[in-house]
């Protein structure tokens, strides 16, 4: 698969998003960057500029899929995309004082996580299908294996991306357009700030964004690391529920009360 030299990212002013950013910069590529933090978008610009790259920026609420829709029609018309990631995403869930999250909170999650990385594909999704070609990664989460008992809304999320994104994955086979469904871990970024509780096999910004380009270059379905994590939340998604409330007793967590995420709104 040739590299891409039209990509979309969106929540790319932290985290995964900036650094995948940062690892396809290059002279000759052109990015359409998505977030809400306007002075760190900048940042990242001025970072993926200076290794050659011509980038556009754009700060848009991935609730607002008409907007989003305009902004990457207006890019895809400059710059016709080859790659979209659609990674923007916010962690909510249990507070400190123990209240779980309410239907606004729910609402908001999967309005931005799940809703808005389809408005995102769709988007550009048509013009991938004419050109017969291009790619997709929907970057979900190992919780997408495993219901998170402390953040339901965000397990559902990721669940949906997962699902949604194999299934279009095979109803575009012989398209000429992929999708690939990404599910990391714990990597280090504003949203894993947030969560206090354990983070096994933490990994850097550039390091998650080093594996999920080699495997959206080799086309893989499923995208997930740390292998080790991978593996356990495969399993925990088929053992009985007493054995998996066991074995991830230690994982328990809870939302640091300021809200935060990488990039879904302002």
């Amino acid at each position: 698969m040739s590299a891409p030299r039209a990509i979309i990212i969106t929540g790319a002013s932290s985290g995964i998003g900036a650094a995948l950013a940062v690892h396809y910069a290059a002279p000759g590529v052109a990015l359409g960057l998505l977030g809400r933090d306007a002075a760190r978008l900048e940042a990242v610009a001025s970072a993926v500029r200076g290794r050659g790259a011509v980038v556009e920026t754009g700060r848009v609420d991935m609730r607002e899929a008409e907007a989003v829709a305009g902004w990457i029609a207006r890019f895809d018309a400059a710059h016709p995309v080859d790659l979209l990631i659609a990674n923007a995403g916010v962690l909510e869930g249990r507070d400190e004082d123990g209240r779980i999250e309410d239907y606004e909170v729910a609402a908001r999650v999967i309005g931005i996580n799940l809703l808005g990385s389809l408005a995102a594909l769709h988007a550009v999704l048509p013009s991938m299908r004419a050109r017969g070609c291009g790619q997709i990664a929907l970057v979900s989460s190992l919780a997408a294996f495993s219901p998170l008992t402390d953040a339901p809304a965000y397990g559902a999320s990721k669940a949906g991306l997962l699902s949604y994104g194999l299934a279009m994955r095979a109803a575009l086979e012989g398209t000429g357009v992929g999708v690939s469904v990404v599910c990391p871990g714990y990597v280090a970024s504003a949203m894993t700030e947030t969560h206090i509780g354990e983070q096994p096999m933490k990994l850097s910004a550039a390091a998650a964004a080093r594996l999920i380009a080699t495997g959206l270059a080799r086309g893989r379905a499923v995208i997930g690391f740390p292998r080790a994590l991978y593996i356990g939340s495969l399993i925990s998604s088929v053992i009985p529920e007493r054995l998996r409330l066991y074995f991830t007793r230690s994982m328990r967590f809870h939302v640091a009360t300021r809200r935060s995420g990488d990039d879904g709104a302002p």
